[in-house]
This record gives structure tokens, sequence and C-alpha cells, in this order.
């Protein structure tokens, strides 16, 4: 009869294989096997508890049995519970050593707890027992990815496809790691491999949206995030995503139900937490807040909870609190990454000093003589994203976002500055290709550096120079958790020093360009001057005035950077000096700051 049983049982006829179990336990109550397989049964339906209390029955029958333990901690893993899983796969393990399986499995669940080396071992030793088991690489492959180790990684998703090239999961991995490596094009080749393979895989949806997003296919990545919930609805990475789509497009509302759903489906999701609370406005009393302060989290989570409760506390006037959180999370941040400041000041100074005036004269005229690009530049947190947002409601301009076309072209040294023309050409090669408009803003605040350049190879661009409050400016840095790059804004004393060169390097450029080469535009202008400044903006690109660039809040247009809020309500002072309410915990950058000039 058992035989007949897991016979249904394993052509997924449940129905008929329950019946059987049950008849064989109704002739003997302890029939282990039985047990244990309808213990499965309950846990195909979804039915984890039953399933779990069935398997612990059968395991009180036969202790030895070490497919119980294997099956009962998958069903913990399920559940989320990885102390029982662990416990539930060494003892498996303890009564089969040599089963490579189980030992990739309780890999799994070390990788989830964060004990990546204890996890590799595991890995490893399935592969010793099954030189040739793809789930064993890809699994080796997710904790080398845990670790950073994107090459490493790489190599073992690729052997993984090299044993099965019909696994999805290595594909869905594999595109992963080409996405953290920048090599979008190949990410996107095995997301929709994986997708060709198995159509309903959430994750490659998922992840096949995120690599979309960084394509600037905003409609794109949302139907994908959208399938993603339709084949998996409590995916919470998918509705923190679908989320952000939201919040770019202006879609104030969708975004928030969606940045608490994924937190309804996963409590302690840091970065969706964080998320909201840029979005929303807390009050006293905020139930929101409370529950961001009753969560306790590790340090690498834990730095996304002390920025929700910075902006938070902000919100409802605790500047004492708020600083305290933005002085523990921004030091847990400055901690995980790599920051070269003697580097990055050499920079600077190698800049200023390749493009002195007589570098200008030399190559005057031989770039291209193109009007479309303009330039929105200046640092981080200084207004760029108002400025272009004001330009973007122009009909005549479009607003392309912070693109990167320039990273690669930054050439301080004056025997490597030939071929302007092409380089203009080439520049201009990559711009998107928009009818019916006559300028095209890059918006890409560390472009400050490549003022020299863009002169030398465009020099008919506009360039517009963002400028705030230098205090203002630095302390809205350092309540920002970036997304990418910009490591000098964690740490008061180095984000001083960064403003103090980057002003040096600004005075520079205005003693060597030209008159009417760069306009600069102060945030406080335009927060008392709106409509003046706007008309001095798009006097400035050479266009004529229309009534859209002071209704700039109102525009429809996706905004994907950190201001993606603020850009869509009125201007308001509320900005303006308001370092002062965080004046007492200023002084290593107040000290820095006030070297500007000396």
């Amino acid at each position: 009869m058992l035989e007949t049983a897991l016979g249904h049982h394993q052509a997924g006829r449940l129905a008929e294989a329950e019946a059987i179990y049950r008849q064989i336990l109704a002739v003997d109550a302890d029939h282990a096997d039985s047990l244990h397989l309808l213990g499965m049964i309950e846990h195909q339906r979804g039915r984890h508890e039953i399933a779990v209390s069935m398997i612990r029955s059968a395991i009180a029958i036969n202790q030895t049995e070490a497919a119980y333990h294997s099956n009962l901690g998958a069903i913990y893993q399920t559940q989320g519970k990885l102390d029982e899983a662990a416990a539930c796969f060494e003892r498996a393990l303890i009564l089969k050593p040599d089963w490579a399986e189980v030992h990739s499995n309780y890999g799994n669940i070390l990788e989830a707890q964060g004990k990546l080396e204890e996890a590799l071992a595991c890995h490893e030793r399935a592969l010793a027992f099954k030189p040739e088991f793809a789930e064993a690489c890809s699994n080796l492959g997710n904790v080398r990815y845990a670790q950073g180790k994107l090459t490493e990684a790489v190599a073992c998703y690729e052997k993984a496809l090299a044993f099965r090239p019909d696994y999805a999961d290595a594909h869905n991995n594999l595109g992963t790691a080409f996405l953290a490596q920048d090599k979008i094009a190949q990410a996107v080749a095995h997301f929709e491999r994986a997708l060709i393979l198995k159509p309903d895989h959430a994750s490659a949806h998922n992840n096949l949206g995120n690599a979309r997003m960084r394509q600037d296919k905003i409609d794109e990545a949302q139907a994908h995030y959208e399938r993603a919930l339709v084949l998996k609805p409590d995916y919470a990475n998918a509705h923190n995503n679908l989320a952000n789509v939201f919040k770019e497009q202006g879609r104030f509302d969708d975004a928030m139900a969606h940045y608490q759903r994924a937190i309804s489906i996963s409590p302690d999701y840091a970065e969706a937490h964080l998320n909201r609370a840029d979005l929303k406005s807390f009050q006293p009393g905020d139930a929101d807040l409370a529950a961001l302060e009753a969560l306790s989290l590790p340090p690498d989570r834990a730095l996304y909870i002390h920025f929700a409760l910075a902006k938070a506390l902000d919100d409802v006037k605790d500047y004492g609190g708020a600083f305290e959180h933005l002085r523990q999370g921004n030091a847990l941040k400055r901690a995980r990454i790599h920051y070269d400041e003697m580097g990055t000041l050499k920079l600077f100074e190698r800049i200023a000093t390749g493009f002195d005036r007589g570098l200008f004269d030399r190559f005057q005229g031989q770039g291209d003589p193109s009007s479309v690009p303009v330039f929105v530049l200046g640092m981080p947190r200084s207004g760029s994203t108002l400025i272009e947002q004001i330009l973007g409601s122009h009909p005549q301009i479009h607003a392309a976002g912070e693109l990167t076309v320039l990273d690669k072209m930054d050439l301080p040294d004056p025997e490597r500055i030939a071929g302007l023309g092409r380089l203009g050409q080439s520049y201009l090669a990559r711009l998107p290709k928009v009818a019916g408009k006559l300028r095209i803003v890059d918006k890409l605040p560390g472009n400050f550096l490549r003022i020299g350049l863009i002169r030398l190879m465009l020099p008919n661009a506009r360039i517009i120079h963002t400028l705030r409050d230098p205090i203002d400016t630095c302390l809205s840095c350092y309540f920002k958790l970036f997304n990418t790059g910009l490591p000098f804004t964690y740490d008061l004393a180095e984000l001083g020093r960064y403003y103090r060169a980057y002003s040096e390097l600004m005075a520079h450029w205005r003693s060597v360009l030209p008159p009417g080469a760069m306009l600069e535009v102060s945030y406080e202008d335009v927060v008392d001057d709106l409509e003046g400044q706007a008309r001095r903006l798009i006097d400035y690109c050479g266009l004529p005035w229309n009534h859209h660039c002071i209704d700039f809040h109102r525009s429809g247009r996706p905004v994907r950077t950190a201001s993606a809020v603020q850009v869509r309500q009125p201007l308001f002072r509320g900005s303006v000096h308001r370092w002062r309410n965080y004046e007492s915990g200023l002084a290593p950058l107040l000290n820095e700051l006030a070297r500007i000039g000396t």
C-alpha cells in the first residue's frame, strides 16, 4: 500500500495518497513513514504547523531516519524559523554525514543567519561529496555574493550552469551578480533566460525590474514588479521596489500603500522602513515612529533604521534625538565603505592644475558646437533636482536625469586632451533621442569636476552651477543614506574637507572660464523669488519663457534622485538655515568649513 501511495504522491495526486496513508495509520497508528509523508502533504498544501506536528510525531516514533529531520528542517526554513531548521539539518547530518543536499541546505540557513564562513564550508562539503551538484555551486555563489566577492560568485554560477544549463535559479543569480557589476545587458540576458525556463519565477521578474530601472525603462520595470506580485503576493522586496517606482512618478499614496505592505509582510525590512520614512511626515505619538524605535536589528540593517529615525524625529522637532541617530547611522555606514580621501582631494588639485587658462586658450574652438546640452551640477543636495525640475517643465527642454556619460571622460592631464570635437560628438551620440526638444539637461552633480572638459569639448553647452548655504548643503548630505557613491558624506569632518575642496575648485573654474560660461543659481534665491530665478534660467538656455516652469511640482516626469519627494511640493523656506537646529553637534563640519578661502 505504501508504494501505491508514494506513486500517487510523486504524481501530485495528493488526495489519493493521503487516503492511503490514513488507511495505513488506521491499522498501525505508529507507522512513522505514513505520518512523515502526511506531514509532507500538509506542507505542500501550505499548512505548515500541521506538517510540523505530524513529522515531529514521526520522529518521536523513529528518531534515526535522517529524511524526517531534513524535511522538518525544510519546513522550519519556509516558516523563517532558522534556529529550528539548523538544529534539524545538524541532526540529519549526524545520521547521514555524506548527504550533499542537506549540507547545502544547512549552508543556506547559515547564510541567512549571517554566518558566511560556516555557510561556505557547508557548500564546499556538499561539493566534495557530489562534485557536479549544480545547486550547491549556485548556493556557494550566493555566499560569495553576500561577501561582496562578485567575481567568485559569477564563477560559481557559471559552473552551476555548466552542469545544468536549464537551471533557472542559477541564471537569475548570475544576472543579479552581473547587475552588481554594472554589466546590465548581461544581467538582462540571464534574467530573461530564467523567465524563458520558468515563466512564473517571481524573483527573476523582480530582478529584471531592477535592471530595467537601471536602464531608465521605468514602465517595463513597473510591469515586472507587478508580475512578480501576481505570482507572489507576499513578496516584500517587490512591494518595496514597486513603491519606489510610484514614488519617482509622484504617486505617493500608491507608494505608501506598497511600503506599508512590504513592512506588514516583513516587519524588520529595514530598507522599506527608511523608504516609508522619507515619504511621510511624522507627527508626535505616531505609531510608525514607535514601531521604528522598537526594532532591534544587526548593524548592517540597523543603519537604515537610524536614518529613518533621524528623519522621523526631525519631523517631530526632536532635534537632539534625530542627531544621535544620524551620528550612529552615519558611523555604521562609514565603517562599511572605503573612501580614499587623500586620493580624492589630490584629484581636485590635479584637475585645477591641469585645466589652467593656457589650456583653454590652446584648445579654444576645437569642440563640437552643439548647444543642446545643459549641465546642472554642484554639490549633492544643493538644489540641482529643483533646478532640473524647473527646466524640465519647459516644453522645449528634456530633463534626462543623472547621466553617467562623462564618468570616464575626465582627463586632467593636458597632454591627453585631444580630439575634443570627437569627444563632444561621442557625448552627444549617447544622449536620449527626444523629438521636439532643443535642450537636454544632464543633472549629475559630480560633473562639477568636469567643467573644464565640458567647456573644451562642448563650448556652447550651458553650465548651471547650483549653490546652497554650505552648512545646509552638508547637513542635508549627512541626513541621507545614498544608494550608491558619495562616500565622503558619512563623516562630518570628511564632508567638510570635501566641500572645501569643491569650493576651491569652483573658484578655480570662475577664474579660468570666460564671463557667461557658467550660470550660478542659489537655492535660497529660488525660494525667495521662484519666477525671477526661473526666468533667469530659461533666458540663459536661450528659450522663450513658459509659465509651466513655476508649476514644476505638478510635472509628471519621473524623478530618480534623493529629492524625489521634495520636488513634488511647492517651495517653502523650511530647509533654509535648517542647520541651526543641529549646530551643537556640527563642530567637526563647522571647523572645516571655516577654513574655506584660507
